[in-house]
């Protein structure tokens, strides 16, 4: 049985396990042209107040029922909600709108794809996360693209000196949240309790060592360990992994902040969850290997249906929490899934594994942000949904345009 179970974690990036037609070449990085976001005239409005209190979980969003119904954007819709606010660190403010160049409206609209039924609740039957202790894996890729946002919640490096995030982390529709005005980023580095030195002889538990199923070994063990120890033996893993040795944070400033206008107000005249995410403009650039941004597949197209994504949830203080599971349903914006997560972890980077055209190696990329426990409206009743906002070609564009200041650099994705 354990083989069996090594030989499952191990071909999951190779076997088409979503339909059972899919074949090796499927799960590649399709490259795409991608539109152009320009830049047309930028304009100064006030400073914000920095009033907002920040809010982990939203209500009243449009939820997959009410995506299905909505109408689709047009050229001048897009332009709008495509237009962005940035803040600066001195508490200045701007809005530059946009244009558009490029673009091919879908005529179909908007669709929802549902795999399978929800469940409720953040923590789906069995706590599936999986805590990541060990130095080793905690300070390389790609854990150590994972971030820590002064406000309380995650995000990812996407560039030198650029991170992605979630929109209502800075922002809650109306105002900019307290502490945003100063904000900042925690790249991770280790710390040892006591003097830092490590003890002669001294052997690390493997209980301590949690990382990715994506190493397979690892990966079998902690799920014995999962299945034999339950829940006391989680505690006592989590307790011996900070005694050895734990994540600390190098904090740096946040120079600029970019925020699309459709998360201010989207085409349902309420929050829109579709532009639920930002991009933060360090002060300094990091020295760190970043994630690069994808443009995100189908479920048809991913291994197993499978993301993964890695944050700081609050129910478990000092310690990078990693996660991984099956989309649930689709939207032309959203993934709607029951990955285990808490507060906190909100703004992390959705990640993907496919191959690189014409390769055979697989590289990770971001396909989405991860908005958070949301309840959204279903045939008239409050459901929660785990939700992620996808990187569209769209929003790949702009949040391109954001990194690198113009769109040369942005033509393909």
């Amino acid at each position: 049985m354990e083989h069996m179970l090594l030989l499952f974690i191990f071909f999951i990036p190779i076997l088409g396990l979503t339909n059972g037609t899919e074949t090796e070449q499927d799960f590649t990085w399709h490259l795409k042209k991608i539109p152009q976001i320009v830049s047309e005239r930028t304009f100064s409005l006030d400073s914000p107040k920095f009033e907002a209190k920040t809010k982990l979980e939203l209500n009243s969003v449009c939820g997959i029922e009410c995506q299905r119904k909505l109408p689709l954007p047009s050229l001048s819709d897009l332009k709008d909600l495509l237009s962005y606010e940035t803040v600066f660190e001195n508490g200045t403010r701007t809005l530059t709108e946009v244009n558009v160049l490029g673009l091919v409206l879908d005529p179909a609209g908007n669709t929802t794809t549902r795999r399978s039924s929800r469940k409720k609740r953040q923590i789906y039957g069995t706590d599936s996360r999986f805590s990541i202790y060990d130095k080793r894996f905690m300070t390389n890729f790609p854990f150590n693209t994972a971030v820590k946002i002064s406000t309380g919640c995650s995000g990812i490096l996407i560039s030198p000196k650029h991170v992605l995030t979630a929109a209502h982390c800075l922002h809650n529709g109306k105002d900019y949240v307290k502490g945003s005005k100063r904000l900042r980023v925690g790249l991770m580095k280790t710390k040892s309790r006591g003097d830092g030195r490590k003890r002669k002889g001294a052997k690390r538990s493997r209980r301590e060592v949690s990382v990715a199923p994506e190493d397979p070994e690892v990966a079998t063990e902690l799920r014995q360990q999962s299945k034999g120890g339950g829940r006391k033996q989680r505690r006592s893993r989590r307790k011996q992994g900070t005694s050895d040795g734990m994540p600390s944070f190098q904090w740096t400033r946040v120079k600029s902040t970019h925020i699309p206008k459709g998360w201010f107000k989207g085409v349902s005249g309420d929050i829109a969850l579709d532009y639920d995410y930002a991009v933060l403009e360090l002060k300094r650039p990091h020295k760190r290997k970043y994630m690069e941004l994808g443009i995100s597949p189908t479920i048809k197209m991913m291994p197993g249906s499978m993301i993964h994504f890695s944050g700081f949830d609050n129910d478990r203080a000092g310690q990078l929490v990693y996660r991984f599971c099956s989309i649930s349903d689709e939207s032309n914006d959203l993934f709607y899934q029951y990955c285990d997560a808490e507060p906190g972890s909100t703004g992390s980077g959705v990640y993907l594994r496919l191959k690189e055209p014409n390769k055979k190696k697989w590289k990770r990329k971001i396909i989405a942000v991860y908005s958070g426990h949301q309840w959204v409206d279903v045939n008239g009743e409050q459901q929660d949904y785990n939700v992620a906002v996808r990187i569209t070609p769209l929003k790949y564009a702009q949040i391109c345009f954001w990194i690198h200041g113009n769109d040369e650099n942005c033509t393909q994705g």
